[in-house]
């Protein structure tokens, strides 16, 4: 039956995706960025060059593109519809960063994964230049799950001032959390960043 979840097709091509781009994780840190070719990554992942671009069009999507946004836009429009705008993108960006990196002391692919990601993307200028197209897809998605289909202006000139305030603090944590090799519990340290900006309590 449709809507019970991912169809084992899904389920597959989503792997396919995560094995992939964890090759290309591994090569990026071992040999570097610029000297790994997407034909590279293909042999590493046991698959042709055009398998790698159907799934990532470019090389860069390999460490920028992942499927966070839908998560993060079905906890914001979860939270309460009266919450402070800030309060309620913050602690959504919080609860989707929990419960994607798992934390604990039982290993996270996913946590490893976005570790090695966010290294790339602070250390290569290319990345960094594209990392803004990204956030303004996940501002847009945090944008139509708080207005719907038509934003009135002021409601949605708002709304982007609010996400991008606080995707900029959670940017922040992002860092800090990749420069000390992912040791602060991830969650926590986007809370105090939030909390750093906006004096308010996002735990």
């Amino acid at each position: 039956m449709s809507g019970e979840g991912p169809s084992l097709r899904e389920r597959r091509r989503a792997e396919t995706r995560r094995m992939i781009q964890s090759h290309a994780m591994r090569l990026f840190t071992e040999h570097g960025y610029d000297a790994t070719t997407v034909n590279d990554v293909a042999r590493a992942s046991g698959v042709s060059p055009m398998t790698v671009y159907r799934h990532f069009p470019t090389k860069e999507d390999l460490v920028l593109q992942d499927r966070y946004d839908p998560f993060i836009a079905a906890r914001v429009a979860a939270r309460p519809a009266d919450e402070p705008l800030v309060r309620r993108i913050g602690r959504a960006l919080v609860d989707t960063t929990r419960t994607l990196v798992e934390p604990g002391t039982r290993p996270s692919p996913e946590k490893d994964l976005l570790l090695a990601r966010v290294r790339l993307m602070i250390d290569t200028p290319a990345l960094r230049a594209r990392h803004l197209d990204g956030q303004l897809a996940t501002q847009q998605a945090i944008v139509d799950a708080l207005l719907g289909d038509a934003p009135d202006p002021e409601p949605e000139f708002r709304a982007w001032a609010a996400a991008g305030a606080c995707l900029a603090a959670m940017h922040v944590a992002l860092t800090r959390w990749a420069r000390e090799d992912g040791r602060p519990d991830l969650p926590d340290l986007i809370a105090a960043a939030l909390a750093a900006a906006f004096d308010d309590d996002f735990g």
